[in-house]
């Protein structure tokens, strides 16, 4: 593998990202009824052919697996010797803007790095990984748990530490380097940034402020804002106040006694963590490696605290105010902020257990767990995908997040895909921006990692293209008499006056 040199390179330019349109689509996809039942083997036919239950017409294929690359000697991944099912973990993929390159951040113990697989040649080569100093406590060369990765504006690439490391967050500055050539990759640790449990990382759409979360039982919400466009060495950091909370801004959150929910919505304010250079304003260095004082920065702050919170989407409400989506995993639930600018915000409950379920469509045994993962595709619709099983036997699912309105609450969480693999989690479902009907996701630590010739860790890449759309419900069947139908025909809620969903979501790619 090639080695890494740390050090600071600034670029100028600010590139604009693909803009997504306001949610709101109808239900596109007849949904499930069930939790997939789970293969009680590894390498089962499922893990090797069909990973997920999918609704009609939705199609999949294997990119890569671990058993892929470690079969060929020209490419290159990670396996940490003697972790076992968590010995490669590929997380939470990336795309380059033009959907060509994939980049997976390994969310190993230690001895983590970050790989890229070419679609088109078909082939992985890892860029960096560290030294494994970490399993005796030196972290100085060595990393832990990459969790999140994110393009940036300026054509570089985010990746942080989770539950394991130091709570760094690096910009990899050359990520399309030609290592196999001889190129060193160029990392940046950007002390710039709080230390704390990364996950979720997304820009706003100006790419002029990015957000990130603490994914620990008592974790907050953050927004940096750096000093100049594209240079992440130096910025304000803010953290997430809702305006009622009340509560003890250290202890657990969630549906717990500590807190109690309801004041954890609302108004809320963006707090500044630090002045516009950077400087902590806390009497706790926000910058701490060793306690990752990100954390007890927002205490002191009274910043407020959500169970677990971990991924993380940018998109725009129907009154083009944009909005900010996380997970709160042990909550079971999904918030929105909706930014009302002057660093005030609308925190809203998105999705929990609670909300409906395939409204007006047959209803599903299944039950949120674990949201984890969220992904948009191009129209701006939001999809929950769960990182863990329901239980031992019923798989992991993927859940579309129905907002017809748009306001940031959902009528209904419909269920879109359920995964049937023995030990395993959903991650890294992300939309390919050169192509809006595709999307990756990975199968992430199974137990086929263990065994010899397993599978192992896999991505996958799904297209709705020929999905199949729904039948409506009797009573919302509608009848129509023109040229190009006929008489009396029954269209589906996929409907014929908003235009095929496909079509819909090619057009808001381009």
């Amino acid at each position: 593998m090639q080695p890494f040199q740390k050090r600071i390179m600034l670029t100028s330019i600010l590139l604009a990202f693909t803009h997504t349109s306001s949610a709101g689509t109808d239900i596109f996809f007849n949904p499930l009824t069930q939790s997939a039942a789970v293969a009680q083997v590894p390498d089962h036919l499922n893990e090797l052919n069909s990973p997920w239950q999918v609704p009609a017409g939705v199609s999949y294929k294997n990119l890569t697996s671990l058993h892929e690359i470690e079969s060929d000697p020209t490419q290159s991944t990670i396996r940490v010797p003697g972790l076992g099912s968590g010995a490669s973990m590929t997380d939470m993929n990336a795309f380059d803007p033009t959907g060509r390159y994939i980049f997976l951040p390994h969310e190993v113990r230690y001895g983590a790095g970050l790989s890229r697989y070419d679609t088109k040649t078909d082939r992985t080569v890892n860029l960096f990984h560290g030294d494994m100093g970490g399993q005796g406590g030196d972290w100085s060369n060595d990393f832990g748990a990459f969790d999140p990765a994110t393009w940036t504006p300026v054509d570089t690439l985010l990746v942080g530490e989770e539950w394991s490391g130091q709570g760094r967050l690096f910009e990899v500055v050359n990520p399309m380097a030609d290592v196999e050539g001889g190129e060193q990759i160029i990392l940046n640790e950007l002390n710039s940034i709080p230390n704390v449990g990364h996950e979720g990382l997304r820009f706003n759409h100006a790419g002029t402020a990015l957000y990130f979360v603490d994914e620990d039982r008592s974790g907050s919400i953050y927004k940096f804002v750096p000093s100049a466009p594209g240079d992440y060495s130096k910025g304000q950091t803010f953290v997430l106040r809702v305006n009622g909370f009340t509560g003890d801004p250290s202890a657990n959150a969630g549906k717990y006694p500590n807190n109690n929910p309801a004041e954890r919505t609302g108004m809320a304010t963006w707090v500044a963590m630090t002045d516009i250079s950077g400087k902590a304003l806390t009497a706790t260095d926000p910058f701490d490696n060793v306690t990752r004082g990100g954390r007890a920065a927002a205490d002191e702050l009274y910043a407020t605290p959500f169970r677990r919170p971990e991924d993380i989407e940018v998109g725009y409400l129907k009154n083009g105010h944009e909005v900010l989506y996380f997970t709160a995993t042990e909550e079971l639930a999904v918030y929105s902020v909706e930014e009302l600018g002057q660093n005030r915000s609308m925190v809203r409950l998105a999705a929990d257990e609670s909300t409906a379920k395939n409204l007006g469509y047959p209803a599903t045994t299944g039950t949120i767990s674990s949201p984890d993962n969220l992904a948009q595709d191009a129209l701006g619709n939001i999809y929950i995908v769960e990182d863990k099983p329901n239980g031992d036997d019923l798989g992991g699912d993927v859940w579309f997040l129905r907002d017809t309105d748009n306001d940031g609450v959902a009528e209904s969480v419909d269920h879109f895909m359920s995964l049937q693999v023995k030990g395993a989690e959903n991650t890294g479902m992300i939309f390919n921006p050169a192509n809006p009907t595709q999307f990756i996701i990975n199968v992430q630590h199974p137990e086929s990692t263990a065994i010899e010739n397993g599978m192992g860790d896999a991505t996958w890449l799904i297209d709705l293209a020929n999905v199949v759309a729904p039948v409506c419900e009797f009573d919302r069947d509608v009848e129509y008499d023109d040229e190009e139908h006929g008489d009396d025909q029954v269209k589906t809620c996929s409907n014929y006056e908003d235009t095929n969903f496909v079509r819909k979501l090619i057009k808001a790619g381009k």
